[in-house]
């Protein structure tokens, strides 16, 4: 077995596993001392037997980090990997969906969206960096100094308020707790921070308290995105963050929707309302033609934003 190494200490053998792709932070150490002790099994010529051990937070910490790497993962795969029975794998995925970090697929688990399920903030927040970029700078021109800035919890949103000079005078109002802290680390814009119910998956504060806090503000820019656009309608799987949008919308004159070209002709389970509710789409040069000729027959601005990279397709 090549993921293992063993050293020989004064008549006890400690072996140290180290699974293929976790790094320091993911190894499991063994002692034994004479006998044998349950769960055993021989390495190497010498028969030494080891205790592979590793904790169900560690497990569950590969997965998370494989699943956002790679997008997928297989349960043959984790079992491979982990050296777990195959119900210890399915409990492991069971708890990470519940987080709201994957959805289980017959034979394992992804971390790709679907009509129910949004991806979390940190798989979106990885994925295609160049596409984001760009309608982040597009986006970026429409913010002048001086200015009160409105933006959801979107990581599109994210790479637009990072296009903009840290140092300009602006004020940033959001609910994204990732935002706050780059506006308050990184940049000298003053930060009005939304707060609500902190929902983990999303990184963002939730619910009536947030509703009700941005019905008492007016900024003059929105800045948001949403999961999916049928027809003239957009869309969203989750009702909390729909809710949300909607305050946002009816709360600045000026407001753009980061829309990649990923999200056009799908679907999600919750309406959030029209294209119409916006002055400007910005998108990129992989949308449609036909879809940004109806955009613009419904009175909304359109700025097609370059792809520097494009491999790979943008997400919320």
């Amino acid at each position: 077995m090549s993921a293992m190494r063993g050293t020989v200490m004064r008549g006890t053998t400690k072996h140290v596993t180290e699974f293929p792709g976790l790094g320091r932070w993911h190894r499991a150490a063994s002692h034994t001392r004479g006998g044998s002790v349950g769960d055993m099994r021989a390495v190497g010529p010498e028969e030494r037997l080891v205790r592979l051990t590793v904790s169900a937070v560690d497990r569950q910490s590969l997965i998370r980090d494989r699943v956002h790497s790679e997008g997928s993962v297989t349960v043959d795969q984790l079992v491979s990997v982990l050296r777990v029975s195959r119900m210890t794998v399915h409990r492991d995925l069971d708890v990470l969906e519940a987080e709201g970090v994957l959805r289980k697929v017959r034979g394992g688990a992804t971390a790709l969206r679907s009509n129910l399920f949004e991806s979390d903030f940190p798989f979106r927040l990885t994925a295609s960096v160049a596409a984001k970029e760009a309608i982040g700078r597009a986006a970026a021109r429409f913010v002048e100094g001086g200015q009160a800035v409105i933006c959801d919890e979107s990581t599109t949103t994210m790479a637009a308020l990072r296009a903009i000079d840290a140092s300009e005078a602006i004020t940033v109002i959001t609910n994204c707790f990732p935002t706050m802290q780059y506006v308050n680390e990184s940049t000298k814009h003053r930060l009005i921070g939304l707060g609500g119910d902190y929902v983990t998956r999303y990184q963002a504060f939730l619910g009536i308290i947030c509703e009700q806090e941005i019905a008492n503000i007016y900024a003059d820019v929105l800045l948001a995105s949403c999961s999916a656009v049928r027809g003239g309608s957009t869309y969203h799987q989750d009702q909390q963050i729909v809710a949300v949008k909607r305050a946002m919308i009816r709360s600045a004159p000026t407001r753009l929707l980061l829309l990649d070209s990923s999200k056009v002709d799908v679907g999600a389970l919750y309406h959030l309302g029209e294209i119409r509710d916006f002055t400007h789409l910005i998108t990129d040069d992989g949308t449609p033609e036909t879809f940004l000729d109806q955009v613009r027959e419904g009175g909304l601005e359109v700025v097609v934003a370059p792809v520097r990279d494009n491999s790979a397709q943008a997400r919320d």
